[in-house]
Parts: C-alpha cells; structure tokens; sequence
C-alpha cells in the first residue's frame, strides 16, 4: 500500500475549470483506489455536491466541504469515532465554523454600505448560479446547499472588495478568494482541516506513516498548499498560481485541470518509490 493521502481542490485542479470534466484523470483515481491510496475531496463545494461527486466515482473516503469548515468521515471508516465530533446522516461530523444563517446575517448588515457591489448565493435565484458557474439546474441546487458559509459574487472594484473584506474581518468572519467567489465563513480554512483528518490516518494507521499531498490551483488552497508534506500546483487558465510559502516537495504542473492532476500526481508517486528504495 503506498503511504499516502490525498487532498484535493476540485474545480479548476480535478475538475476542469470550464466543462467540469475530471476524464483525463480517471484512469490514475482508479489506480490509487486499488494502491489504497485515498483521496480527499477538499473543496469549496457543499457536502451536497460531494455526495454526489463521490457516487460517481465510487469514492467511500472522507471529504471536507466549504473551504474546511466541514470534515465529513464515514461512520465505521476509523477504529473508533474521532473525538469532537457529531453523528449525522451516516457520517462523523466535525464542524469548525457557525452555520450559514450568522454569515448571511452579516453580509446582510453591509448591504446599505456597498449597495450593488455584491451579490451572495442567498439572493441568487438558480439561473443566475447556472449562468456563474456553467452547471447543470441539478448541480446548482446542490451548490446552493450550503451548511457553513456564504459565496458572494464581487461587482465592485479591488478596493472596495478589500473594503468589504475588512469590513467581515471586524465583524469575525474571514474571507477566501476561491475561483469564482468570494466565500466568507469562520475561522477556518482548507490546512486547519487537513491537519485535523490527517491526524486521525496517522492515529489509526497500524502500517508505515502516510504522508500528505495537497493538490490546488486556487488562493483559498494556499493553506493546504503550504501545510502538506507535498504541495502539487495546478496551472490555471484564469489566474496566476497562487504564492507559497514553501519551496520544498514543490511541483507546479504544465498542464491545467485533470491533465495537470495526473501530471503531477504521477510524478510524486514516482518520487516516493524512489525514496523507498
């Protein structure tokens, strides 16, 4: 069994930024699937949206939702039930933030401020998600399921938006640049959730330590990014990859999307049976 675990962005570095495709991708999920290597969907989408992403691949592992507010562990998939945690719906629930309704109240506190330079997921109706985001009317409702946060589109220029940020800062939110969104929830973030889940594969693992690979393309990645063992950067079509602050077990790949998640992920598993050597 290879000693690692997986943790991944979605859109933009598993999913295509554009179409949503992971296809390039699928022959390398269905390797590490039977090498028993997990991978960990860590994501801005809803625990909705993973559902059914995990249905399609077959994936029964973990997954973290809304940019690590929410970590969601299959009951039975460690010894015993991590402590901290809530029973729900088939799942450990570790739940880091306030739920959605404290986010949108803030926002809501802010509207007057910065009249018509935003607009959240709460006020959207399911067209206007569709026309943002290119999903399908099934997709969009689960995307509009949130539990712990809050995606607003930006209207406004740079410095406004950083205006509005500071302005939830003060409030006690904190605020993630994603692909598309702004997300704004509680003090969390894709690392602190990492760390948290990654703990429990190393409490629980009676083998060799597993080590860590984030994978991500986005400024709401960077906390993964920089907390793993691994760090692999997807390029992106949109955007800059984002500034780390490591520069060791570093790949930046030079593809985008899927392409790049199989580039890069081959790589690494090709590092660490060298190493093992």
């Amino acid at each position: 069994m290879t000693p690692l675990v997986i943790y991944t962005d979605l859109d933009g570095s598993l999913l295509d930024h554009h179409d949503y495709s992971h296809a390039p991708a699928d022959p390398l999920l269905r390797e590490l699937e039977q090498l028993g290597v997990p991978v960990i969907p860590c994501t801005s989408k809803t625990r909705a949206e993973l559902l059914q992403f995990r249905d399609e691949l077959k994936n029964t592992h973990p997954f973290i939702t809304e940019n690590g507010a929410g970590v969601f562990v299959p009951e039975g998939y460690f010894s015993s039930q991590p402590r901290d945690t809530q029973s729900a719906d088939g799942f450990w629930v570790k739940r880091f933030v306030k739920p959605r309704a404290h986010w949108i109240g803030l926002l809501n506190r802010l509207t007057d401020r910065f009249d018509g330079k935003f607009i959240s997921f709460s006020q959207m109706q399911v067209s206007d998600i569709i026309r943002l985001t290119g999903l399908s009317r099934e997709a969009a409702l689960r995307a509009a399921e949130r539990e712990f946060s809050e995606p607003v589109q930006w209207q406004g220029n740079n410095d406004q938006r950083q205006a509005l940020v500071d302005a939830l800062q003060q409030m006690g939110a904190h605020v993630l640049q994603g692909g598309r969104f702004l997300h704004v929830s509680g003090q969390c973030d894709k690392g602190t959730a990492l760390n948290w889940l990654h703990s429990l594969y190393l409490e629980h693992n009676d083998a060799e330590p597993k080590a860590s690979l984030a994978i991500g393309d986005s400024p709401n990645d960077i906390s993964m990014l920089d907390t793993a063992d691994y760090a692999l950067v997807i390029r992106s079509p949109v955007q800059d990859p984002p500034a780390l602050q490591r520069t060791q077990n570093l790949i930046i790949s030079t593809h985008t999307g899927p392409e790049g998640w199989n580039e890069g992920v081959r790589e690494i598993l090709t590092r660490l049976k060298t190493s093992r050597r």
